[in-house]
């Protein structure tokens, strides 16, 4: 048994998008409890997630990192790191943004570096680039490249008709993976 919370914020439906396929991919992993969080709603009170064996963090990348919303999430939580209160939960994330790059990355770097101040330990996404090879297509998981956490691309001219499948199902993997990882981190997995 886990609990998984998904704290994310989404200004245009993109990455709530996300967030309901990474919380979709945990809730298939049999004894595994997952809530989404609207990152804002969280601001006040951060340690509503306390009981969550991992967290899984999800924001657009506006201007090359994380949203504003979720950078006050962030900030509201220094009493937690302060007591260290997240140490040893298993963490993730994942971003959206129009760009093919759109400096992911950097969004992806910010999240874990949050994690790492809280002692938390990472979970990347663990699938290689599925874009990389003359066989390979946007129908691919992961097809652009991440290592750190779930990226997708969607079309800044549309809404959730912009976004690829594939990218979807990426959100998915993540969110499996973690719900897997609980298990062998508290010892009981296979």
């Amino acid at each position: 048994m886990g609990s998984i919370g998904v704290v994310y914020d989404s200004g245009y439906g993109h990455t709530a998008a996300q967030a309901r396929a990474v919380g979709e991919g945990a809730a298939s992993v049999p004894g595994i409890d997952v809530a989404l969080h609207f990152a804002e709603d969280l601001a006040g009170d951060p340690r509503q997630l306390d009981h969550c064996d991992a967290l899984i963090f999800g924001t657009p990348t506006y201007m090359g990192s994380g949203s504003a919303v979720f950078k006050t999430f962030m900030e509201a939580s220094s009493k937690i790191w302060l007591n260290q209160g997240w140490k040893g939960k298993l963490a993730a994330g994942f971003t959206n943004s129009s760009g093919h790059s759109g400096d992911k990355l950097n969004t992806l770097t910010q999240l874990w570096l949050f994690a790492m101040q809280h002692g938390m330990v990472w979970v990347g996404l663990g699938l290689l680039d599925g874009n990389g090879r003359s066989t390979g297509s946007d129908a691919e998981l992961n097809r652009l490249g991440s290592y750190a956490g779930a990226m997708a691309q969607s079309n800044a001219d549309q809404g959730l008709e912009g976004m690829q499948d594939s990218d979807l199902r990426t959100a998915s993997a993540l969110g499996e993976r973690v719900a897997h990882h609980i298990a062998l981190w508290q010892g009981g997995g296979q």
